[in-house]
């Protein structure tokens, strides 16, 4: 198993400096400004990356933070608390939340977005290998869905990504340890799935517009390891 510094780039800690983030909290404004004028998030992040000289890693951060007004008061309605888990069924993005938790236990930068979400700057683009980290990631997940007492447990993870057979059979091997019913699926279209769905742990914006309720799962699991996150808005 490699590649242990799941979503670390050496230039991260110049990107991400105190002083860059004043940089990139006022880029933000303006490119919230724009999105909620109706452009493009995409254009407008290029645009005003442009005129502040930002990085492609700069960019992405601030794209996966930031959300319209509109976008930002749907996901607050739809959010449901871990609270409120008992005995219901729930269903899990499974690569989006793993590799966010294997980025979490590599002590590497994890932003805690507008909508509260919490979103990394691994782009793995269909490779993914299992780390280290991997197994306490997965071991997190299930913790803190045992502690809400879920009823049912649904993990989905998506076919075209390299090795999600062997994540599958990890996180069987490991859910054989918790009292909940778990089902893991290996699918094509794994968001498409989850659209309408109840009780979706995602971090995944176009997920988190489409389902019926969503769990911040992953800000749970940062509580419990006293973990914040950067912010670039």
């Amino acid at each position: 198993m490699t590649d242990a510094k799941r979503g670390y780039v050496p230039e991260d800690d110049r990107n991400f400096s105190p002083e860059a983030l004043k940089l990139l909290q006022t880029a933000s404004r303006h490119i919230s400004y724009l999105i909620n004028e109706g452009y493009d998030l995409k254009q407008a992040a290029v645009f005003v990356g442009n005129h502040y000289m930002l990085s492609e890693r700069q960019r992405l951060a601030i794209m996966r933070s930031l959300a319209t007004e509109t976008q930002l008061l749907c996901r607050k309605e739809r959010q449901i608390s871990l609270d409120l888990l008992h005995g219901k069924e729930v269903w899990v993005d499974g690569f989006n939340i793993i590799i966010t938790l294997e980025v979490m236990m590599s002590d590497s930068l994890l932003f805690t977005c507008m909508d509260g979400a919490v979103r990394d700057l691994a782009s793995l683009r269909g490779t993914y290998r299992l780390i280290p980290e991997t197994t306490d990631a997965v071991q997190m997940m299930l913790d803190v869905l045992q502690d809400a007492a879920v009823g049912r447990v649904n993990i989905l993870l998506d076919e075209p990504v390299s090795n999600s057979g062997r994540l599958k059979s990890l996180i069987a091997d490991l859910g054989e340890a918790y009292p909940f019913e778990l089902d893991i699926q290996v699918l094509r279209d794994v968001d498409r799935t989850l659209y309408g769905k109840a009780c979706v742990i995602t971090s995944d914006a176009i997920i988190l517009d489409h389902c019926e309720s969503w769990v911040n799962l992953t800000a749970a699991c940062m509580k419990r390891k006293g973990i914040q996150g950067k912010r670039v808005y």
